[in-house]
């Protein structure tokens, strides 16, 4: 909403819209600045964590919103430049509030308030040359057109900084709330401990539900090597990025952990059909084996220079549970089995043919 409100904003101030009646637009214009700016105030008041207190959220937001609509209001008293000019100076004061708010929060110790300092102040520098340019489209020097588009180019980025800050941390707390202790900060997954308990509670439901279950082990062949050779800062930087692969990869409603030191586990629960859990590992097996560059310095300063390439060896062991007499711990370790094992085939995927009752290679699909 915070992108789109600005997008919109800066095309309308553009020019971009398709209406040709000038007073027609000037007055559109004198709307959306007051919308916008109002729109903006509250998600960055957000943002900062001001609304953590239901009280302040039920006072402040009416009050946005009765000063949105007294703008308007009386906007249509005067004529269009005019309502115009009072809906930019609305919005400068909205903006130079929401600045003395961030340096508020700067001096409390909130981190993400200063690169929020830089946004509002750019948003600033953004607003009025926006505004000079929609009251004088004839005489603005061409000066003003660029430092706009640099200041509104400035903000965008700034924020998108704080608001990928601000959700990448609250994401991460889900987790932790989520896992409790034995979260596992490397992988950002459930830590081997607590992928026994899953394991565990997802099979006392599948015996009191029977639904067939898809299991899924991933191991990396390659880990020990790595470590020998570069040492544990080289393998944790290399979890990371596989864990973070992983993540992005696997579908919201299907179970991971980490599973011991070189491994992760999947599990689909109603996986009535094994298509998709074919699909899966065949996704996994592309996304995960891609080459990575590892940093193998614990110099801050090093952490995203490039030392190192490297390539995860992953074999997937992949099978489907669908009698309830099944232990957890023996579906597991069949599958983990089943993982090393793939690393002799081609396509790295071993999958229990329930027919022949054999371990078989999912053949490779051909390159289109």
């Amino acid at each position: 909403m915070s992108a789109l409100a600005s997008t919109f904003f800066v095309i309308a101030f553009l020019g971009g819209l398709p209406i040709s009646n000038p007073d027609v637009l000037t007055r559109f214009l004198a709307q959306v600045a007051a919308v916008v700016s109002v729109v903006l105030s509250y998600f960055l008041l957000a943002m900062l964590g001001r609304f953590k207190q239901a009280q302040l959220r039920r006072r402040i937001a009416p009050a946005l919103l009765g000063l949105c609509v007294l703008v308007i209001g009386m906007g249509w008293l005067l004529d269009a430049h005019g309502a115009l000019a009072l809906s930019m100076a609305c919005a400068c004061l909205l903006g130079a509030g929401a600045l003395a708010v961030c340096i508020g929060s700067v001096f409390r110790g909130d981190r993400l308030a200063r690169v929020a300092v830089a946004g509002v102040f750019f948003m600033l520098v953004a607003l009025s040359g926006l505004g000079w340019i929609a009251l004088d489209r004839e005489g603005v020097p061409w000066q003003v057109h660029a430092v706009s588009a640099v200041a509104a180019t400035l903000y965008l980025a700034t924020m998108a900084s704080v608001l990928w800050a601000r959700y990448a941390y609250l994401i991460e707390l889900h987790e932790v709330m989520a896992f409790g202790p034995s979260y596992d900060p490397v992988t950002r997954l459930r830590s081997h401990a607590e992928t026994g308990q899953m394991v565990g509670e997802v099979f006392k439901s599948f015996r009191d539900e029977p639904a067939p279950l898809g299991v899924m082990v991933l191991t990396i062949a390659n880990l020990y090597a790595l470590n020998k050779l570069h040492g544990a800062v080289a393998v944790n930087h290399a979890l990371f990025v596989t864990a973070g692969r992983l993540r992005r990869s696997v579908p919201a409603h299907v179970e991971m952990g980490r599973l011991g030191d070189d491994g992760f586990l999947i599990i689909m629960r109603n996986c009535k059909e094994s298509g998709r859990l074919i699909s899966l590992a065949r996704l996994l097996q592309g996304k995960l084996k891609k080459q990575l560059s590892l940093n193998t310095s614990r110099d801050v300063s090093r952490l995203e220079i490039d030392d190192t390439v490297w390539g995860a060896e992953v074999g997937l062991g992949v099978l489907i549970v669908s009698n309830t007499a099944v232990r957890g711990a023996s579906a597991i370790s069949m599958a983990r089995g089943m993982s090393r094992t793939a690393m002799s085939y081609e396509s790295r995927i071993a999958w229990f043919d329930r027919s022949s009752g054999e371990i078989v290679e999912l053949p490779v699909l051909a390159s289109t």
